[in-house]
């Protein structure tokens, strides 16, 4: 059985065939799953090991995470432009040329990333492949605050650069589930239920997993594929479920679903005011889709995924672990 030395967003260390621009490895980061050399289960990981916690100390996890800042700021400042430009134009159809470049964007900033951190710049992505165990989750916390961090920049830049008609007219590109409109009698709330808010993100974020993550996580279809295949199809299929649920609500006051809750927090933290309306939603929503993409990894036969040794890190694991403390 294959190492998951092809999985794409696994640690930074594996993306580059040939041996070279490797990050030499922590003591605890994963680089291969829980088989020794002569093809036998490793024997009993601790909790520690199973978290990952010398992640916290080593540097190089430190200086990968600076790319997951640097493409997580870049991200949310050409998205929320390409957000903010699209609907300001005259095209008939903005939320569908938005769709393709958001597409493009993604892919680009994939490809630039991967090589340095593994190319997450999604909490939904570090956070799922925690629990399947590809990453530790102390290296996915560290990712994650990272990413919130970067959001945070980019949104600074773009307030820095458009005018404060603009900033207020689109919320500097920000996730919106509502938004305070004028109405005949007075300002009414439009926009999208809670609800279905929440299904949305839930729904879109297991399709995101399930269509485009999956082929980077399963090192047999990464292999077969390559990264800049796998990429392309991954920032496709956000494409797709941003046009989805951009189109399909058709919902003034609603901004689609967001499926990356570091990009709806950096315009919230810079712009304030309705932007936390219902703003859980963009977390606790990708949450649940990670947890029921990551129950659907168990599911699957067992010779798939290299699901009959596990990772590491895998979140089954870290449970035995804590319940053997």
């Amino acid at each position: 059985m294959a190492s998951n030395s092809n999985v794409v967003f696994g640690d930074e260390e594996n993306q580059l065939s040939g041996g070279t621009n490797r990050v030499q490895p922590c003591s605890s980061t994963p680089r291969k799953n829980t088989i020794d050399d002569d093809g036998k289960k490793q024997n009993f990981l601790s909790l520690s090991q199973r978290l990952g916690i010398q992640d916290f100390f080593c540097l190089d996890v430190w200086r990968a995470s600076m790319g997951e800042l640097l493409g997580s700021a870049v991200l949310v400042f050409m998205l929320d432009t390409i957000v903010i430009s699209t609907f300001e134009s005259d095209t008939k159809m903005p939320n569908l040329i938005m769709s393709i470049l958001i597409a493009v964007v993604i892919t680009i900033l994939l490809l630039a990333v991967v090589p340095v951190s593994g190319g997450h710049i999604n909490p939904v992505i570090s956070f799922s492949a925690a629990l399947v165990g590809i990453i530790s989750m102390s290296r996915a916390i560290i990712y994650i605050v990272a990413q919130c961090l970067g959001a945070l920049l980019g949104a600074l830049a773009l307030r820095a650069v458009v005018s404060s008609s603009i900033e207020g007219t689109f919320s500097l590109g920000g996730c919106t589930v509502t938004i305070i409109a004028p109405g005949p009698n007075g300002p009414v709330t439009v926009g999208l239920e809670t609800a279905q808010a929440l299904w949305l993100e839930i729904f879109c974020t297991f399709v995101f997993l399930f269509a485009s993550i999956w082929m980077a996580y399963d090192h047999r279809q990464a292999k077969a594929l390559g990264h800049v295949t796998v990429l392309s199809i991954v920032g496709l299929v956000l494409g797709l479920l941003v046009f989805i649920s951009t189109t399909v609500t058709a919902k003034k006051g609603y901004a689609g679903a967001g499926i990356n809750p570091a990009r709806c927090l950096g315009p919230a933290l810079i712009r304030g005011g309705h932007l936390w309306d219902g703003h859980w939603i963009f977390w606790v929503g990708p949450t649940i889709g990670c947890v029921a993409f990551y129950v659907y990894t168990k599911i699957i036969p067992p010779k798939h995924f290299l699901a009959e040794y596990g990772f590491k890190h895998d979140f089954v694991g870290v449970v035995k672990a804590l319940s053997n403390v």
